[in-house]
């Protein structure tokens, strides 16, 4: 797709002193494709690895990108595809913080590929637009135990244009999201932090939440409807501004069923809590109301009150959360990242 957006402003007068448009501007609008892992083979054992990091060459700039959206595609290996449904996902490198960020989380399918999505799991990463030009470093992760495993592809699409906001910068608030078994242990006493210190720049001028959640782990008590968790307890976790409930997230039903990715090899259809497998988990983007520029504020992840009593309706014990939340800030003006603190 290519087209030209055309922009004008009213900033100049003339002799009479009315308005007139300023020189216009010409905007290429485009959708240009960049590869980057291609059929790359992730398992355990076999010399393959559950992990793959490499780097690719993306858009030149962060400049005019009106949004970037990421393809995730699965294909079988030539002795087929993992039977399970596990954890997976994709982090860019932020270079300067010397960190990884969970750009898109994703579920395999049983035991099949993904080919009934035609691009793949589609995911918008535009929050790190920043950190998605020029030469990218990107890792890969799919939590199977497996010499089988899959053959992964990611591809992003980016769309030039006029953007909502020119600037964009992003912080890690909390990330908890390496394994699924790595999350925020639910129902027992933990110390994993999840209480910050968050600093916005002066000139943002709109800042938002973006995170991705999803439960595992078959704890009791069970629900009154048999469910453990964490995967399968539907519950609502509240982000608190300033010990105050300023959003919540609700772990509800998906639609597993009608998943188009279906005719899996295992358990795909009963809806787990905020996920399916063979899908992509849902980004959850809360965005404040006042852009908090130049301020400070509080922030608590507070999951739904349970108590585990131990137990467990499978061979193995626990629940957990997987977590990954990042603060993302805009503008029209070249603008920091916002600090976090403890």
């Amino acid at each position: 797709m290519l087209a030209v957006l055309v922009i004008s402003t009213q900033s100049c007068k003339d002799d009479k002193g009315e308005a007139t448009p300023e020189e216009k501007v010409l905007v290429k609008v485009e959708t240009i494709e960049y590869k980057t892992f291609e059929q790359e083979h992730i398992a355990f054992g076999g010399g393959k690895k559950q992990t793959v990091e490499k780097t690719f060459t993306m858009h030149p700039s962060s400049l005019d990108i009106d949004n970037i959206k990421m393809f995730v595609i699965l294909d079988c290996p030539s002795g087929g595809c993992n039977i399970w449904d596990v954890y997976a996902n994709i982090k860019v490198k932020d270079k300067k913080a010397d960190k990884w960020y969970e750009i898109g989380r994703y579920i395999t399918p049983y035991g099949i590929d993904n080919s009934p999505v035609e691009k793949g799991f589609e995911i918008d990463v535009t929050d790190f637009k920043s950190l998605l030009s020029g030469e990218v470093e990107l890792r890969a992760r799919i939590e199977t135990w497996g010499a089988d495993g899959w053959n992964l592809t990611v591809n992003f699409e980016v769309t030039t244009g006029e953007p909502d906001y020119q600037y964009y910068a992003v912080s890690d608030v909390i990330m908890f999201d390496a394994w699924s078994t790595s999350g925020v242990p639910y129902g027992v006493d933990h110390n994993k932090d999840l209480t910050k210190t968050v600093a916005i720049p002066t000139n943002s001028k709109e800042t938002s939440l973006r995170t991705i959640i999803s439960g595992w782990g078959h704890a009791t008590p069970t629900d009154a409807d048999g469910r453990p968790c964490a995967e399968w307890c539907f519950r609502t976790h509240d982000i608190k501004i300033d010990g105050a409930t300023a959003f919540n997230h609700q772990m509800s039903p998906l639609g597993c069923a009608t998943n188009p990715v279906k005719n899996q090899r295992g358990n795909w259809q009963p809806d787990r809590a905020g996920w399916c497998p063979g899908m992509a988990v849902p980004v959850r983007v809360n965005t404040f109301d006042d852009a908090k520029a130049g301020k400070s504020f509080d922030f608590e992840y507070d999951y739904e009150d349970w108590t585990s009593d131990g137990g467990t309706t499978s061979g193995n014990k626990g629940a957990y959360y997987a977590t990954s939340c990042f603060v993302v800030v805009k503008s029209d003006t070249p603008i920091d990242a916002p600090t976090v603190t403890d």
